[in-house]
């Protein structure tokens, strides 16, 4: 890691929910989250609490030097379609085993998150 960036992960002490069009698309107790120099703080969920036939795999992927290869899905509900909102780390880099293959979603893209049904900030990234 470049010198004053740092990433720290831990347990979510508390249910997590992603909501898009009305639809609780994430229902998670085992969520991750992840504070990263710079970025909101980032809610990682195991595949298996996601909704994962509301989801479609995109071609997008990028690089992270923190965290590794990125790949990315995009959320149809009813009539609304939500491009690249979701993504994960299949295989991250040496040191971020703990957010192998979890998926997380922009906090600021979906409609809602909440933790334990306290709504989390939308803070939008560039």
């Amino acid at each position: 890691m470049t010198s004053g960036h740092t990433i720290t992960t831990g347990p979510v002490a508390g249910r997590v929910q992603i909501v898009i069009a009305g639809e609780i698309l994430a229902d998670s107790d085992r969520a991750v989250q992840l504070h990263e120099t710079g970025l909101p703080t980032r809610y990682y969920l195991p595949s298996e609490d996601v909704r994962m036939d509301r989801l479609v795999a995109t071609d997008l992927q990028t690089i992270c030097p923190f965290k590794g290869d990125a790949r990315y899905w995009t959320a149809r509900l009813g009539d609304r379609e939500l491009t690249a909102v979701a993504w994960s780390y299949p295989e991250p880099i040496a040191g971020r085993e703990d957010i192998a293959g979890l998926l997380c979603f922009f906090n600021e893209r979906v409609d809602e998150l909440t933790v334990d049904g306290i709504a989390v900030d939308q803070v939008a990234t560039s």
